[in-house]
């Protein structure tokens, strides 16, 4: 499990955003500090400096997460390694 950031705020779009401390991958489940399911992570955006990360909520009131820690849960999916191709 890894530390994201505080969430900012909510957008018009009902994306979580949040102030990144450690950039997830798109696609990982996202965890509030009780490991309550919030969302997954929509995009990264922003600077490579201090990114920001947008969430898709999977919750009724993303609002009541304003300055609350989330956490990422990498995928499964993704930890695959390729191979080389010649």
């Amino acid at each position: 499990m890894q530390r994201i950031g505080q969430v900012l705020h909510v957008s018009s779009s009902r994306n979580i955003i949040i102030k990144a401390e450690n950039v997830p991958r798109i696609g990982n489940k996202v965890l509030d500090e009780n490991l309550k399911p919030v969302g997954i992570v929509f995009d990264v955006f922003g600077p490579t400096s201090s990114p920001y990360v947008a969430v898709k909520p999977s919750i009724h009131n993303p609002q009541d997460l304003a300055k609350r820690i989330l956490y990422a849960v990498p995928s499964k999916f993704g930890s695959k390694k390729r191979k080389k191709r010649r």
